[in-house]
């Protein structure tokens, strides 16, 4: 069983050409090696291959379920399973479909197409639990909400609030990967608006923040 995954499936549904196709299947990293003897096992304890084909970069993820996450980054284990568990791990509802190329039918056990219709972000499962595995997850809300001009839905909203001293926890490397794909995507003010809202700026940023702060013509900038 295979099926394109994630982004690329959101992106087809919102009617834009997707950037990456990411593809999910049943079949083992050895049995995907198997297929593509050129491939490049980039995360074979997570169950990812990378495989080139016709110029195109995919990767391609075994189906799987996430262990406990101690590092606020990945998962201790992860478990090969079904697609059911490989779609309730994922980070969002919207990021959560599958599309099968054989009958072109969208797998959407989470709802995601719902939440396209309804222009919201949604994080699965507890928000606050979601966050502590990963911190950086809020950035990410930020990152999708500006750039989809979605809105962030209520509970995925309220957590952030308690949970955004967490991103004091990461490396500056990581948050500095993640400062410039905030901020290359094209859409600046939004995010930088979200991040604002949301006191998430002075993790990423602390000058910028209290600059913005102490000076009225930035603050009045950035609250038009």
């Amino acid at each position: 069983t295979a099926y394109f995954a994630g982004g690329c499936v959101r992106d087809m549904l919102l009617g834009t050409e997707p950037k990456d196709y990411d593809i999910a299947t049943s079949a083992t990293p050895d049995e995907v090696q198997e297929l593509f003897p050129n491939s490049n096992a980039i995360g074979a304890h997570f169950g990812v291959i990378l495989v080139h084909k016709d110029g195109f970069p995919f990767e391609i993820a075994t189906f799987r379920h996430d262990g406990s996450y101690k590092d606020g980054r990945h998962p201790d284990r992860v478990t090969f399973t079904t697609p059911e568990d490989d779609a309730s791990r994922r980070d969002f509802t919207i990021n959560a479909m599958y599309y099968n190329p054989i009958d072109e039918s969208v797998l959407d056990r989470m709802e995601g197409n719902q939440d396209i219709s309804a222009r919201l972000v949604r994080i699965l499962g507890d928000p606050q639990t979601r966050y502590r595995e990963d911190p950086v997850r809020m950035l990410r809300v930020v990152r999708f909400a500006a750039k989809l001009q979605f809105d962030i839905e209520s509970e995925t909203e309220s957590a952030i609030s308690a949970c955004g001293p967490l991103l004091a926890e990461i490396p500056p490397a990581r948050l500095f990967d993640e400062f410039l794909k905030l901020f290359m995507a094209g859409y600046g003010r939004p995010t930088l608006l979200l991040l604002l809202r949301y006191q998430l700026l002075d993790s990423l940023c602390p000058d910028a923040a209290f600059l913005i702060e102490k000076e009225p013509r930035f603050k009045k900038l950035v609250t038009q």
